[in-house]
């Protein structure tokens, strides 16, 4: 068990000195947050949500890797289809799929599409226009570039060469140049929420306007201010990541820090600070007694796969494992590796393979595990196996040499 420290509330205006030699009249255990953070995660056992639901209550799946987005709705409702998620994202299309939080791509729910465009659209259109700034592109062609790119998707959902193809013979060389070495061509108007993706996945990934791709009641009849729309993100945040600080909101949404902490004293009446292992953060005044509850309950043993929306909510990772085994779980070049979570901590990672009829479950953990770990293991293998509509073939690696 890794230690975080006491958490209590803390006045607004105290010094460090005085945090440290504060006697806390309240104390919470790591235990009691995990325990918080897991049951807002659906990832104890409780009555199944659909998937609208868990990506509403989890601030989105992330949907860079498709598979890995699936598998993310899995782990929090053993009961779900691969057929019953398609279903919502396209043909009810009650979710979307668009590139949100540090420009990954992540599933939502349709009718929170217009607060997360609210929220994240100027720090994601100041981002897309340094980017072609870098190649020469100033803003009037880089804004030019969009009602080119709406134009070209009035017919018909398209693929970005049959955007590029439709594009580039309307605007300069030097915008062409810039098209033909840069993926960026068409992130403002997936900033700004003009258009997202269509069905199609891998190599057949189709863009779509959302004027014609989203329900009525998808789209946002009112536009919501900046402002507005980033404080009701960071209330959402934190009632799923809570406690986290200011730069932990930064580090997950890709917005600049200036703006995250400015939204602090504007939900003033709504947040408590608390103090967590020397470090002051928020939480929902409203979620507090919930953290106090007694934190009882079965051991909790789930299989998180690659890029987990739980591993990425916080710039530091204590809580969720050890120094010495970081890199095994966050690895170069942004890849995070599927995980065995253990009562909120990783203990070891994983892979599957389908094999024939046989899905291929290897299991790392990093040290010795316990009866009752393995046995959760089984079961969520198990489970995982019949998610594939495989037979399991399951290994376990102890004490294998660490990289």
């Amino acid at each position: 068990m890794f230690v975080w420290g006491t958490l209590a509330a803390v006045p607004g205006n105290m010094r460090p000195a005085q945090i440290d030699a504060m006697k806390p009249s309240s104390r919470l255990r790591p235990e009691d947050i995990a325990r918080f953070r897991l049951r807002r995660h659906h990832l104890l056992e409780e009555p199944p949500a659909d998937a609208v639901t868990l990506c509403r209550d989890v601030c989105g799946v992330q949907a860079q890797v498709m598979s890995a987005a699936y598998l993310q709705l899995w782990a929090r409702n053993h009961a779900i289809s691969k057929a019953e998620i398609s279903h919502a994202l396209w043909q009810t299309r009650t979710l979307v799929k668009t590139s949100l939080m540090r420009q990954t791509l992540h599933l939502i729910p349709a009718d929170e599409f217009a607060l997360y465009i609210a929220a994240l659209r100027p720090s994601r259109v100041a981002q897309a226009l340094r980017a072609m700034a870098r190649c020469g592109v100033d803003r009037e062609e880089g804004e030019a570039l969009t009602p080119l790119i709406m134009d070209a998707l009035s017919q018909a959902p398209l693929g970005r060469a049959a955007i590029a193809a439709a594009v580039r013979p309307k605007v300069s060389k030097r915008v062409r140049v810039f098209m033909e070495n840069s993926w960026s061509m068409i992130r403002i108007p997936i900033a700004e929420g003009q258009i997202c993706y269509g069905a199609g996945e891998g190599n057949e990934v189709v863009y779509v306007r959302t004027d014609r791709w989203l329900p009525n009641a998808s789209r946002p009849k009112n536009k919501m201010s900046v402002t507005e729309a980033q404080c009701a993100l960071f209330r959402k945040y934190l009632r799923a990541y809570g406690p986290a600080t200011p730069a932990d909101f930064s580090h997950w949404a890709g917005i600049p820090m200036q703006e995250a902490k400015a939204l602090g004293p504007l939900l003033e009446s709504e947040l408590v600070d608390v103090f967590v292992d020397q470090k002051r953060c928020l939480l929902l005044r409203e979620d507090l007694d919930e953290l106090q509850k007694d934190a009882k309950g079965k051991v909790c043993i789930r299989l998180l796969p690659n890029f987990d929306t739980y591993l990425l909510a916080h710039h530091d990772k204590e809580h969720l494992l050890s120094k010495e085994n970081y890199k095994r779980v966050y690895r170069n070049q942004g890849w995070i590796s599927a995980v065995v979570l253990v009562d909120g901590e990783i203990a070891g990672v994983w892979s599957y393979k389908p094999r024939g009829k046989k899905l291929a479950v290897e299991v790392e953990p990093f040290g010795k595990l316990s009866k009752v770990t393995r046995a959760g293991i089984e079961r969520e293998a198990g489970s995982l196996a019949a998610f594939f509509e495989r037979e399991l073939k399951l290994k376990i690696v102890e004490g294998r040499a660490r990289l």
